[in-house]
């Protein structure tokens, strides 16, 4: 009878070895498909970045290019004004990043470390903020800018990106330092350390991978904003790059590969901010997913 069953054994688990490795192959296929499909409109760009307008209209839009122009981003750079677009984008994002990252670490670590009554219901407030859809605050925070003499200025920009971001970081950080143990904190009171001092030379070292993860889902959220700088911002010369690139298309012709230059120019400073904080990122997502 063992002799017998050898052979139907083996029978049976060469079909079910050929079906895993059809399944394997079905769901490389269908992940490769997916990914092209995901990488399409980028191509896209890519291809439209290169060309003219003319070689766009004469031959179609998926056609073959007859030649490759990159003065496109040349163009883009120095005559569609991407330059100053991209240091405004800048001088509005790093001083929001700045602000609200520090801001949200002091009452992240004061709703974290201490006890106190009503520390719930801030923290509940900071949670319910963000639950809030910023569009109904439009009109509100526009008539708000011109009554304090903000409106079309920098720091109408930077002090609504902070305020409005402030309860997320928060909530991030509440949650990370409440993992770190107490008993360090504890020993550098005892030595001697004043709480600012802790939440400045301990809390915030201890807290690199949230405040990076922040960092890095921030920037890119605050960089790549255009309703509120379509709101608040009037003057050309102040308007961040989502919003410049958006005053280059015309009324009846655009010219779209000068467009897509001045788009892709414009993805570079968070392409290169999530590659070098990308460790910290990923670290911060998955901090306490393992013990």
């Amino acid at each position: 009878m063992a002799t017998l069953a050898k052979p139907h054994a083996a029978s049976r688990v060469a079909p079910l070895a050929t079906r895993k490795h059809i399944n394997s192959a079905a769901k490389y296929i269908a992940l490769t498909l997916f990914t092209l499909t995901w990488l399409l409109p980028i191509f896209a760009t890519l291809l439209t970045s290169v060309r003219t307008m003319d070689d766009i209209t004469l031959h179609g839009f998926w056609s073959i290019p007859s030649q490759f122009v990159i003065e496109n981003f040349r163009n883009a750079w120095v005559a569609a004004r991407v330059r100053q677009y991209l240091l405004n984008s800048f001088i509005i994002t790093i001083p929001s990043l700045l602000g609200m990252l520090f801001l949200a670490s002091l009452s992240a670590y004061a709703l974290a470390r201490f006890k106190f009554r009503g520390n719930l219901l801030i923290y509940f407030m900071y949670v319910a903020g963000t639950m809030l859809p910023f569009q109904i605050l439009l009109l509100p925070v526009f008539r708000l800018t011109n009554r304090l003499g903000l409106y079309d200025t920098y720091g109408a920009l930077i002090l609504i990106h902070i305020a409005f971001q402030l309860g997320f970081c928060t909530f991030v950080m509440r949650n990370f330092m409440r993992t770190v143990p107490g008993e360090i904190l504890d020993a550098a009171r005892v030595d001697g350390c004043g709480e600012f001092r802790i939440y400045w030379q301990i809390m915030l070292p201890l807290s690199l991978p949230s405040l990076a993860a922040l960092a890095t889902l921030e920037f890119t959220w605050v960089f790549n904003d255009f309703l509120w700088a379509l709101i608040l911002l009037q003057s050309d010369s102040l308007r961040p790059v989502t919003a410049g690139l958006a005053t280059l298309q015309g009324q009846y012709v655009t010219d779209w590969p000068l467009i897509t230059a001045g788009a892709l120019l414009a993805t570079l400073p968070t392409v290169f901010v999530f590659v070098f904080l990308q460790r910290y990122f990923i670290q911060g997502l998955t901090l306490g997913s393992g013990k």
